[in-house]
């Protein structure tokens, strides 16, 4: 994309590989798979294909806070899926989910393998699956789902708008950045509002609605995300700092968020989670040290 005022769109808009930016290479205008490779399968009810973005940790935060809860058949194995290897094309993969993005999960457990795809689908099948951390009285309900669908349709905002053309984008835009950061704030002011009057999102409740906008939201205010903290003024954010933090307090928050992860500290980082033994024994600094 331009920086400049006097770039004027074409009549029929062509693919141009060469366009730039952080993603440029895993980035088409069509769907399918490019090449053959078949997904693993572990040995768990719950397979998880992810990596450990905001969307990925809402899927392994959900498990983590199912098992720590007591429900045995919420083990999983999480594969990593490394998107900058376009390990999403695999054909095993477009099965799955055929948007190609993460996080997809087959669930194992019955006669016919069922498939879930999109973190919002994912979090409401496991909450409805295991009866938790989605309300059933019909005015909290509700209002959990309005919050999980909020989510749905105000990340996209954050991280494909203002994250793309403030960290990643090749050339700095201004009107681009001016317009996401805009409507950021203001979504920030949104949560900020109801979380003065409400402890949690969708009222008294810890809900699948905190777990989808908690990686998102929750790491921009504690400056987690695109390194624009201060940029932002996150520290005004008063309401959302504080739920941020009591969110985050939560173990299995903590082992959510570590979870097919592939940047930060090593000690952080589980590429893959096959049993509940891997967060002692197989973060990226104990598989290092071992190597030595």
């Amino acid at each position: 994309m331009s920086g400049s005022s006097d770039y004027v769109p074409p009549k029929v808009w062509t693919w141009n590989k060469a366009n730039g930016g952080q993603f440029a290479n895993i980035n088409r205008p069509i769907a399918g798979p490019t090449h053959e490779k078949e997904l693993p399968i572990g040995r768990h009810p719950l397979q998880l294909y992810s990596l450990g973005t905001p969307n990925g940790q809402k899927v392994t935060i959900m498990l983590e806070e199912l098992l720590a809860l007591g429900h045995s058949g919420a083990e999983y194995d999480a594969w990593l899926i490394r998107i900058g290897d376009g390990d999403q094309f695999g054909s095993g993969f477009v099965k799955v989910n055929p948007n190609s993005k993460i996080p997809a999960l087959m669930d194992r457990s019955g006669e016919k393998p069922i498939r879930v795809f999109e973190s919002g689908a994912i979090l409401t099948y496991l909450a409805e699956k295991f009866g938790a951390f989605l309300p059933t009285e019909p005015s909290e309900r509700a209002e959990c789902l309005s919050w999980l669908f909020w989510q749905m349709g105000s990340a996209p905002y954050l991280g494909g708008g203002f994250g793309h053309f403030y960290a990643y984008a090749p050339t700095k835009i201004e009107y681009a950045i001016d317009r996401f950061a805009m409507e950021v704030k203001r979504q920030l002011d949104v949560l900020d509002r109801r979380l003065a009057e409400s402890g949690y999102l969708a009222g008294s409740q810890y809900t699948i609605a905190d777990i989808a906008i908690w990686p998102w939201y929750g790491g921009l205010v504690k400056g987690w995300t695109y390194g624009a903290a201060e940029f932002l003024q996150v520290e005004d954010y008063k309401n959302v700092q504080r739920w941020a933090d009591a969110i985050f307090s939560r173990p299995a928050v903590q082992r959510g968020r570590m979870v097919n992860r592939t940047s930060g500290e090593p000690s952080g980082q589980l590429h893959e989670r096959h049993d509940a033994s891997d967060f002692d024994t197989r973060t990226q600094d104990k598989l290092a040290a071992a190597a030595e």
